[in-house]
């Protein structure tokens, strides 16, 4: 009788074993002896590190991280690159118990310094990479440089990290260390929100929420052990934490980093020297990269998934003719773990037509429930009808840490209130149309900005040449209050193909309603679109911005 793959193991594990499965520090210790000869992780310094070579240097790590933190630090920060050194630094927190808080370094030194003090952190693990590009950063916190701490490693480190990582029975190990008395239900991360709307929340992500949520993305793209994943997106951000670190961590996918998604030319490169075959991404760096990289860069990354913001069809026309692939768009969000769906690429699986609809986000992975509510009334929507996304399953958050009020304000008996305007069709596919704190009501009538900024879009794009390349967000639509309509619509915007007027006759012509339409003495140029390090719009930029041109 033949033995079964090691993708076919790890997902009967993750089935079949209660308590391995729903521990992703667990899971990765067999999934790296499983392929202790083999790659396992790799970045763009030139690190490279099999199955094996993880267990040793994580349990040096851990040996190291042990010593210097205090025996009730819980949750320990992290300014850490995506790299190898990141990931080690995130599994060695994982292997000593502690809760992980991956720092957005693309906050204001205010805000790092605000999570640090709200998550109750004392030391921040970082490398010398982001000391040196952030030279002036002062956190309130002590800071622990891997490569200093380095230096520290001993004799009885080096030689016990050694026979664990080669010899120690793995369920042995466990026991020496404790893990074997994590609950699923125990914090594993703490990820803070964007803040694009107001002050960061700390969204309490716990071990049973990434392994299920690892496992149902690796079933719906149907990834195995030939799989390489090339991570770009930040570890502090959810969905690159989620499918670029723990996806690979606890399977034979391997794991390809580099630490900055805005440098199209290296993303391209690794690409193409490792083989790799699924890219985790956001429309933006996309645009960036069909740019910038040859057609040899990405042949073989057969499965792009975007998430973050809404795809364009015209980026994923451009993508398929450049690259030979289509881009596929996904959905989720910080307090989910944070795949909520997602369209599979053509030819990913053998039943791919059931799950692709473009112009959605996909149905939702197979653990996960979705449900459109009345916004006012919280009536349950059973035919296509916009209303708001709720999600229900394994991977929805246990709160925001210290702050019960703003838990409850959107988690009710197991319901996830997304703030997104969604329906949902007769096959379960997804249709995001709009988001609560993105839309306007004008004359008693809701109206959505995305809607409107996807019409505008279209609008600048018919008038360029058939074979021009996407551009980046040119268009963002926000409201300040007006006396008569209750409010009024603001376009903030680039440079224009054509004038305010005409894109105003045209949305009447496609048929927006009245209301929808925004006057042309509105429309305001920007030298740039607010955006966030992840390529999203800042909705809180763009609507101070609104506020601040509309009064000027």
């Amino acid at each position: 009788m033949s033995q079964p793959s090691f993708t076919e193991s790890f997902t009967e594990s993750l089935t079949d074993s209660f308590t391995e499965s729903l521990i992703p520090i667990r899971q990765m210790l067999r999934a790296c002896r499983a392929g202790k000869k083999e790659l396992k992780f790799a970045d763009s310094t030139g690190m490279e590190m099999t199955g094996g070579r993880v267990l040793l240097t994580s349990f040096v790590f851990r040996r190291l991280l042990h010593r210097m933190l205090g025996a009730d630090e819980q949750n320990v920060g992290l300014l850490m690159p995506t790299s190898v050194y990141g990931v080690l630094a995130n599994l060695s927190l994982a292997l000593d118990r502690r809760t992980s808080v991956n720092l957005n370094y693309t906050f204001g030194l205010d805000t790092i310094n605000y999570c640090i003090r709200h998550a109750d952190i004392k030391h921040v693990v970082t490398s010398r990479r982001v000391l040196e590009r952030f030279p002036n950063m002062k956190l309130d916190a002590d800071l622990i440089v891997m490569e200093e701490a380095g230096k520290n490693v001993t004799l009885i480190d080096k030689i016990t990290a050694f026979v664990d990582a080669y010899w120690t029975p793995v369920s042995l190990f466990e026991r020496v260390l404790g893990l074997h008395k994590i609950s699923p239900d125990d914090v594993l991360t703490i990820i803070y929100t964007s803040g694009s709307t107001g002050t960061p929340k700390g969204a309490m992500i716990t071990h049973r929420c990434i392994a299920e949520n690892v496992r149902a993305f690796f079933r719906h793209l149907d990834l195995g052990s030939k799989d390489v994943v090339l991570g770009s997106l930040p570890l502090f951000h959810s969905y690159g934490y989620t499918t670029t670190f723990w996806l690979p961590s606890m399977s034979a996918v391997k794991g390809v980093y580099h630490f900055n998604p805005l440098e199209p030319k290296k993303i391209g490169e690794m690409a193409r020297k490792y083989r790799c075959s699924a890219m985790p991404t956001t429309p933006t760096f996309l645009r960036g990269y069909m740019r910038r990289c040859p057609k040899e860069d990405f042949e073989s990354v057969n499965t792009v998934i975007c998430g973050a913001e809404k795809l364009p069809g015209d980026l994923i026309d451009a993508w398929e003719a450049k690259y030979g692939y289509r881009p596929a768009e996904g959905y989720g969000t910080t307090e989910l773990s944070p795949v909520v769906s997602t369209n599979v690429p053509k030819g990913r699986r053998s039943d791919y037509r059931n799950w692709l609809r473009e112009g959605t986000i996909g149905r939702p992975l197979v653990n996960l429930r979705a449900r459109i509510v009345d916004t006012e009334t919280g009536e349950l929507i059973t035919d296509e009808t916009p209303g708001m996304l709720q999600i229900k399953g394994p991977s929805v958050m246990t709160g925001y840490y210290k702050d019960k009020e703003k838990t409850a304000a959107v988690l009710k008996d197991g319901w996830y209130t997304t703030g997104d305007i969604a329906s949902i069709d007769a096959d379960g596919f997804i249709r995001i149309t709009g988001r609560l704190s993105r839309i306007s009501k004008i004359g008693g009538e809701m109206v959505p900005h995305i809607l409107i900024e996807e019409e505008i879009e279209k609008i600048m794009n018919q008038s360029l040449p058939a074979d021009a390349e996407p551009v980046e967000i040119r268009v963002a639509v926000s409201a300040v209050p007006e006396e008569r309509k209750g409010e009024r619509l603001i376009v903030l915007h680039r440079d224009l193909s054509v004038t305010p007027e005409e894109i105003c006759k045209m949305l009447q012509k496609n048929g927006l309603p009245n209301l929808w339409i925004p006057s042309p003495n509105d429309f305001f140029h920007v030298d740039s679109i607010p955006l966030l390090g992840t390529g999203k719009l800042d909705l809180r930029a763009v609507k101070e911005l609104a506020e601040k041109v509309a009064t000027t």
